[in-house]
């Protein structure tokens, strides 16, 4: 039980301070489920938020549930995931209930236009953190930069460049595989 309650707590914190998305999300659960409690390693986080994002439905709540099932099976998914969104339904009720009051007032704009300039550097310290494990050799830069321009300038689902990596990091670890 007590592992649950961890579980619970850990993604509330998650949830509760988590501003921009899923990407600004990673910093957070690192700091949660490998730096404080070493349930998963940053590779596994980095592996099971790709994953995340390759179902369909909310980055936070599909790694949640990726990462609470590594942890203690279905349960600790299902535990992980309602953690997750228990701080934002509480924070939106609350918003809901009072924001359309303050819209006009010159420093909840300011203070939302502030927010968003932090969320914008959350996400590129994750990007470069992310950029140290993912960025290895040759092979996974030029398929970043594929992807970078892909997402970039043509309409294409994130899904396909995240299929297309997978396909073309099989194929490079069976060559090298059959070179040895």
């Amino acid at each position: 039980m007590k592992k649950y309650l961890d579980i619970f707590f850990s993604f509330c914190r998650v949830g509760g301070l988590t501003f921009g998305g899923g990407l600004a999300m990673l910093p957070i659960l690192e700091r949660e489920v490998n730096d404080s409690h070493g349930w998963l390693t940053k590779e596994e986080i980095a592996d099971y938020y790709a994953l995340a994002q390759c179902a369909p439905g909310i980055i936070a709540i599909n790694t949640s549930v990726l990462c609470g099932n590594h942890i203690a099976g279905v349960l600790g998914g299902i535990v992980a995931a309602f953690g997750v969104v228990v701080p934002s339904i509480i924070v939106i009720l609350i918003i809901a209930s009072v924001l359309n009051n303050f819209m006009t007032v010159p420093a909840v704009a300011a203070a939302l236009m502030g927010i968003r300039a932090g969320v914008c550097a959350l996400i590129l310290k994750t990007v470069l953190n992310l950029r140290k494990k993912s960025i290895v050799d040759k092979v996974t830069l030029v398929t970043f930069l594929a992807a970078l321009l892909a997402l970039t300038f043509v309409d294409v689902s994130p899904v396909v460049p995240v299929i297309i990596g997978a396909i073309i990091g099989i194929v490079t670890k069976t060559r090298k595989a059959g070179n040895r």
